[in-house]
């Protein structure tokens, strides 16, 4: 099969060689030289793997309709000992049910070997095997862990020299003179060796220091040498987990406590010379060369890690400004942002010197045990069994000075798994719990947060070595001079800098706003330009084929466009184009003074060409009318079409020559599988096998011409959305890859129809209208920092990754968010706090090139009770999530699934071996940890990696880019939905926006318990809605809410809650439209009556019952406490 995926060119004949994300190309599966990712499948045989256990025998779990099993869902609190009890008839469980045996692989060898180095041309290296589901290998064959998430990968295969050229227009971040010189150290990120396009990289010996031509270093003296710390491998003195159980609950006897000491650390591998640490080679720590035009040549800086001649912590700001008010939001989002407030804060000069530019010295001594008892209490899960707060899930607040967590970075924005960051990568891998960022960057933050600060200024404060922006967390040694707070090295202040517009005050550096925020924007100069910003260029790609028309969605599209076209973002240069197709190509000439507009057939699709390059793509404002009319007529014009063929990719290709010149979004819109022409696809699909209990099959993508065409796109800053509304499998897994590598999005609209599924239509004109009308960057990128030690290994999310750290995002939406995984390369011995800096350079539709800086501050700690204090549960689930989505496609279903039940197994164990002080018997977890089991037993019941349930083939993939693309928000709900009782909803407690009452009931467990048939039930599941209506429901909710006399009268497919002049029907209208209101996409509601159809939708969202191929919340719990008493 072809690797070109590995290879495709962007813009280039010369074959660059991509890095994006863990996942390069699932077709062909070949490594990437000298580039590994941290949830890689390596070899690693494990010659202790226990035997698969046989599979259940027929008649052991109930089949058929939804049956709970009352003695298995109850608790039963009392005291326990060393035993724990079972149900009557029901014995103990030891392993979960997985749905059969997985598959064994042959021994494969453990490492690569270590011979002479072939280049790619000469020698493919094999796939590797599938790997053990164990995060920790046995002792016997010491390795990395199978997930990685708490090491950097080291690089594997040939290192190779390539070259690549711009073609076409230059964006305004490429630099195509800079030459970058890195040698790949051995066991660096895992990003190390990944070139930057339009730049020649030369790899030296390892034993030559990179050379920077961007005139950072002295001629004549290279950079100090930084000693690497190459990833420990934590080896328990136990086999590694076998994959749970498939079949009968056996007996399990009582195990008591284990009661030797905490495990040793394994001894550290020695250190590595010769690599520069941080983030990758120096030269490519900025944007681009335009970004260092200010900073001239530097003096080398401080050699090594000895800082002791000045100061290295970051400023503590007194502030004492008054809270400012916002509009109430989601509970979630209010519980993450309380503690955060963005206004600028009064600076408090003691006398005698720097003073508040230092951290207390008070936070040294600072113990978080101390601090944050409630987090470490122990919980026994199998006797607690209300662990679900009433009120959403708040974000931990950081153990920092109060004065700095005040202006701290929000955690809408900017989240870390840990909020205390281990000193050593040998103590985060003895915590077991994986180190990782969740990122919103470009969120909307008119609403959630006070507005965001905007600075124009000819001068952006910037470290002269690491290109770190001035932040709140740097160190002003003086007036004149500032201390960086990633790399250390000192700057002076800049004479501009000097005046405060805000206060219009000279000589107080550290009063200006950039020192005040930890998000800022900035308008960026001419020198962040190599070409003037674009202009905002949308071309719309509709199919118009017979299915097409039959769903009804070409009305709808051009309504909701004709509605919002004055709303469309962009000034007095927008562009904008249609293409449609079927089996042809169809262009539309909208050329200023024509009297309608003109439509070019293209029939040759094998060649496609433009038949009028220069009136396809038109200036909005001068050509409104003809846009206008070509939108009334586009329905009728295909009315009677029998055309059913789709040449998609034929389609695409002509987007792509057209949009080439300037970039801008392509949006396309398609409802069956292509199959004509280039990216013709085939049906993968088997529907008698979406329940098997075998590995899913066909979630990779089975061409590589749509991931070759993406890379294309994001060379020419084109980013490519794409609307699936179809009844029928399309393929999401190779259609979905147009869309993830160019930085685009999905949407997925099942079982789309204009008659049968009318609140699917309505979802879809909300979310068109949304994607219409909202706030949208072109010719982006994305560059992540962090403190000297530490690096990043591994993105998640929709981008192509253009060299180690720079993400490159043709488009950026304010709904998407991203996910790195970090590890600790060096000792962070003499550092009280680690920063990351999130910095977003982009072309706003106005034609303005803006820079969008956050900078996040957390504590550093040498114990594991601290570590797990502040472990934010949220933030793991959400990225073990995107982990295991990239484990699904690169290994298999059962591995990923495997891989999480071993993260809470592994991370539970470390806790009860190495922070518990007294030995207890039950399942035990830190209370910042009660959820976590739950999120995994819910993520295992989740669309995207559940078994034994008929699930299509789309719905799943769909799922999984969920996961990987939303911000935590959101995506946390697709989780583990929230449920509420509405019935009864007061006004007690309830919210007021806007003049509206917003009740505010309880969020109730996800267990049929909870449930009642005298009551009314919200489900809130992220992207739809439940309103489940008991049988026995009082008369008063169906009349005031629903409008019915009865029971017997609730409509079958109700979507609609009527307006009805009662106080019922305005607080359960208040609660829902509120709930949608908190997130960008439109959740559709549907009410459901036992009978309904979607009834048994609703169930499997009871993420704590057990179904015929599930297991129980408590079930789950006995398992892994067999598990960790092993």
């Amino acid at each position: 099969m072809s690797t070109a995926g590995f290879n495709s060119q962007n813009g280039t004949g010369t074959g660059q060689a991509y890095a994006n994300g863990p996942s390069q190309n699932p077709v062909a599966l070949q490594q990437l030289p000298g580039v590994s990712y941290g949830m890689t499948h390596q070899p690693a045989y494990n010659p202790m793997q226990p035997k698969a256990t046989t599979s259940p025998a027929p008649g052991l779990y109930p089949s058929g309709p939804y049956q709970p099993v009352p003695p298995v869902n109850s608790y039963q609190p009392g005291p326990q000992l060393s035993s724990y009890p079972s149900s009557p008839g029901q014995p103990l469980l030891s392993r979960p049910l997985m749905g059969g045996p997985p598959p064994h692989t042959p021994p494969q060898s453990a490492s690569p070997s270590p011979g002479p180095r072939l280049p790619p041309a000469q020698a493919t290296p094999p796939p590797p095997a599938v790997s053990t589901t164990s995060y920790y290998p046995s002792p016997q064959q010491p390795m990395a862990p199978a997930w990685q998430y708490n090491t950097a990968t080291p690089p594997m295969g040939p290192a190779t020299s390539m070259s690549t050229h711009p073609r076409g227009p230059v964006a305004n971040h490429m630099n195509p003179a800079a030459s970058l010189a890195a040698p790949p150290p051995p066991s660096s990120a895992a990003y190390r060796s990944a070139p930057t396009p339009h730049s020649t990289t030369q790899l030296s010996g390892p034993g030559i220091p990179p050379t920077s031509m961007h005139g950072y270093t002295q001629p004549g003296t290279a950079p100090p040498p930084m000693n690497l710390m190459a990833p420990q491998t934590y080896q328990p003195s136990r086999p590694a987990y076998g994959p749970p159980p498939t079949g009968p609950p056996p007996a399990m006897k009582p195990t008591p406590p284990p009661t030797g000491p905490p495990m040793a650390n394994a001894t550290p591998p020695p250190k590595t010379d010769g690599a520069v640490a941080g983030n990758g080679p120096e030269a490519s720590n900025s944007y681009n060369h335009v970004d260092n035009k200010m900073a001239g040549l530097t003096q080398p800086g401080p050699p090594g890690r000895h800082l002791g001649h000045y100061p290295s912590l970051p400023p503590g700001y007194q502030n004492t400004s008054a809270s400012h008010t916002t509009p109430p939001m989601h509970p979630a989002m209010q519980a993450a942002t309380q503690p955060f407030t963005q206004a600028p804060q009064p600076y408090q000069q003691l006398p005698g010197g720097p003073g508040a530019a230092q951290l207390s010295p008070s936070l040294a001594a600072m113990s978080l045990q101390s601090s944050t008892p409630e987090a470490l209490r122990a919980v026994n899960l199998l006797q607690e069994r209300n662990l679900l707060p009433p009120t959403p899930v708040p974000a931990p607040t950081p153990c920092l000075p109060q004065d700095l967590q005040k202006i701290n970075c929000n955690p809408e924005v900017f989240r870390c798994t840990l909020t205390s960051i281990p000193q050593t990568q040998s103590l985060l891998n003895k915590a077991k719990m994986p180190l990782g960022l969740l990122l919103h960057p470009f969120k909307d933050l008119s609403v959630a947060i006070e507005q965001l600060p905007v600075v124009t200024s000819s001068t952006i404060v910037r470290c002269r070595s690491c290109r770190t922006y001035i932040n709140p967390f740097v160190s002003f040694l003086d007036q004149r001079r500032w201390k960086c707070n990633l790399c250390y090295r000192v700057n002076d202040v800049p004479e501009e800098f000097m005046y405060n517009p805000v206060s219009r005050s000279y000589g107080e550096p550290h009063k200006r706003p950039e020192v005040q925020n930890a998000t800022i924007e900035f308008i960026a100069p001419s020198e962040y330009m190599l070409r003037p910003p674009q202009p905002a260029v949308y071309l719309f790609v509709l199919d118009v084929s017979h299915n097409a028309v039959e769903t009804g969605y070409l009305n709808v599209f051009c309504q909701s466009l004709l509605d919002n076209i004055n709303a469309l973002p962009g000034d007095s240069r927008t562009k904008i184009g249609f293409i449609t197709f079927d089996s042809t190509i169809h262009f539309y000439n909208l050329q200023e003074g024509l009297s309608q507009p003109q439509m070019l057939i293209v029939s040759d699709i094998e060649d496609i060409f433009l038949p009028t390059p220069d009136s396809l793509l038109v200036n909005l404002n001068e050509c409104k009318e003809l846009v206008q009319d070509l939108l009334k007529s586009l329905p009728n014009l295909f009315q009677k079409t029998m055309e059913t063929q789709s040449a998609l990719g034929s389609a695409l290709q002509a987007a792509f020559k057209l949009l080439s010149p300037t970039g801008g979004r392509m949006s396309v819109f398609q409802t069956q599988l292509p199959n004509l022409g280039v990216g013709a696809l085939q049906s993968r699909e088997d529907p008698n096998q979406r329940a098997s209990a075998k590995d899913i099959q066909h979630l990779s993508p089975a061409t590589d011409f749509y991931k070759k065409l993406a890379l294309d796109c994001s060379g020419q800053q084109v980013a490519v959305d794409l609307f699936l509304l179809s009844a029928q499998y399309c393929d999401l897994a190779s259609l979905g890859c147009i869309s993830r590598f160019s930085a685009g999005s999905v949407y997925y609209y099942p079982s789309y129809h204009h008659q049968h599924n009318p609140a699917q239509v309505e979802r879809f004109q909300k979310d068109l209208k949304r994607y219409i009308t909202r706030k949208i960057g072109f010719e982006a990128v994305m560059r992540i920092r962090c403190t000297k030690g530490m690096s990043i290994h591994t993105f998640h999310g929709n981008f192509f990754v253009r060299s180690t750290d720079l993400l490159s995002l043709p488009n950026v939406n304010p709904d998407a968010g991203f996910a790195v995984q970090m590890s600790i390369e060096e000792n962070l011995d003499d550092m009280q706090v680690v920063s990351f800096q999130a910095a977003l350079l982009y072309t706003s539709s106005k034609g303005e090139r803006r820079i969008r800086v956050h900078t996040l501050c957390l504590p550093v700690v040498n114990s594991l009770s601290d570590i797990f204090a502040g472990a934010d549960v949220q933030a793991i689930t959400g990225l073990l999530a995107c982990m295991a989505v990239d484990r699904s496609v690169t290994a298999s279903l059962s591995d990923a699934r495997d891989a999480m039940t071993n993260a809470a197994i592994d991370s539970l164990t470390s806790y009860r071996q190495s922070v518990l002080t007294i030995q207890q018997p039950g399942l035990l977890a830190p209370a910042c940890l009660r959820l976590f089991p739950l999120y995994i037993l819910a993520l295992l019941k989740q669309k995207a990696f559940r078994t034994g349930t008929s699930t299509r083939l789309d719905d799943r993939v769909s799922a999984m880019y969920q996961l990987k693309y939303q911000p935590l928000t959101y995506s946390m709900l697709m989780i583990h939905p929230a449920l509420y009782r509405v019935d009864d909803l007061s006004d007690e407690g309830a919210l007021n926006v806007n003049e509206r009452t917003i009740p505010q009931p309880k969020v109730l467990q996800l267990s049929v318990e909870k449930l009642s048939r005298e009551g009314a039930f919200l489900m809130d599941a992220g992207i739809v809605m439940y309103l489940w209506i008991g049988r026995n429901c009082h008369p008063n909710f169906l009349t005031q809410v629903l409008g019915v006399p009865n029971y017997a009268a609730v409509p079958e497919n109700l979507y609609l809650l009527p307006e009805l002049d009662t106080a019922e029907s305005q607080r359960t209208r208040a609660l829902i439209g509120w709930l949608r209101d908190q997130r960008p996409f439109f959740p559709s509601l549907h009410i459901i009556r036992d009978e309904s159809q979607l009834k048994p939708h609703f169930m499997q969202n009871m993420i704590e019952d057990r179904t015929e191929s599930a297991l129980s919340y408590y079930e789950f719990l006995l398992h892994l406490q067999q598990q960790i008493s092993k």
